[in-house]
Order: structure tokens, then sequence, then C-alpha cells
């Protein structure tokens, strides 16, 4: 039980970190550290809590340009976790339907200006949804999340810090996962350049990993 509301609370509070560092996200940024502070040693806490104390003393303009800067598709640091497992292609369309799918069964429903496979969503899902659909949609897109963190890593940013925290709530990744993860960072994401259409469409082919039930 004390796992299942730790790992709920380093999913919120990464959820709020991983947003763009508006006004509105430094306001909140007490709350977070105070409920990190809570939390048990351990990787999880430290990564949320050398983040916290990094957007604590940065402008706020630099924090932004910084975000724009880290997170980019082109470079495979994209917090849109389809793009991982379906690029740019027809099947990416239905992966982001089959997500408001699993949302709404459970009664959850994303912002309107929100795609449901942003990290940040999925994590509040994870943490104040369902908790046991959330990390299953976790651990299918774990492949991803491992080479976003990896990314994060290579490129020197504190964000590696709450992907850190993310994946310290997950199981480690299982052979196939760690497969289609080195996979991912050898070849990249599939490529079809045909944005995200059909959104809500049926297309053909296989998925690369099963959706949970």
């Amino acid at each position: 039980m004390k796992r299942a509301r730790h790992a709920a609370v380093v999913r919120r509070a990464a959820a709020l970190l991983l947003d763009y560092p508006d006004r509105g996200m430094l306001e909140r940024l007490p709350a977070v550290r105070a409920a990190v502070d809570e939390l048990p040693g351990g990787s999880a806490r430290d990564g949320l809590a050398a983040f916290c104390d990094h957007a604590a003393g940065t402008d706020e303009l630099e924090l932004g340009a910084h975000y724009v800067q880290t997170f980019d598709m082109r470079r495979r640091r994209a917090l849109h976790l389809t793009f991982y497992t379906d690029g740019d292609t027809r099947r990416r369309g239905h992966a982001l339907a089959r997500l408001k799918e699993v949302y709404a069964a459970h009664g959850w429903r994303p912002g309107p200006h929100e795609l449901p496979d942003h990290l940040c969503v999925l994590l509040e899902f994870a943490s104040r949804g369902d908790a046991g659909q959330g990390e299953a949609l976790l651990r299918r897109f774990q492949p991803g999340l491992e080479l976003l963190r990896s990314a994060l890593h290579r490129f020197g940013t504190p964000y590696a810090g709450v992907l850190d925290a993310v994946a310290a709530t997950l199981p480690p990744p299982a052979a196939a996962q760690r497969d289609a993860a080195r996979r991912l960072a050898a070849q990249g994401p599939p490529a079809e350049d045909v944005g995200l259409e059909p959104y809500g469409g049926r297309a053909p082919g296989k998925e690369a990993l099963p959706w949970p039930t």
C-alpha cells in the first residue's frame, strides 16, 4: 500500500514538473517540493528534489527556453509517447484514439487541448485516475520512456532526474522491452510522413506492443 501511495506521489509530481514552466507551474512548485520531501529516500526523491531546486533557482524565461530546447521530437526527446511506438505513421492516429478509449472507460478525460499520449497526461491518469491501468500504459510505453530518459541524460538536463523518478516507479524493463528500446535507439521511430491522420481511424498492420485490457 505504501509503495502505491509513493508511486502516485512521484507520478503526480513528475506530471507537474514536466509541464511547461509557466507561472502556474512555478506557483505550484513549493507544494510539489513539500510532497517530494515526504517521500522515502532513493532515486525518485533525489531526482524530483534536484529538479525542484533547479526550477526554484532559475529565471522563468530561462526555464521556458530550456524546456523548448530540451523536448525536441527530432532528437528523440519527445514527451508524446506514441511518437516512439508509431512515429509519423497512420498507426499513431489509432493509438491516440485507443488511449482516449482507455481513459474514457475509467471516467478520465484529458483537457481539450491535450493529446492523450503526452507523458504528463499519462502520469496524471496513473496518479489520480486508475493506478493499475495507468501503470499498464506506462509499461506499454516503457521502451520509449527509456529512450527519452537516456536522451535527456546525454543532453545533460535536470529533466533527466524527473524521468529517473518515473522509471523508479516501474518494474525493470522486460527483455522484450529492452530489445525494443535498443531498436528505437538504433533505428528511430517508424516514419511515414502522414501526420496524425486518420485520428481515430483503424489503420492496417499490427501494433508493436499490446494494449492493457
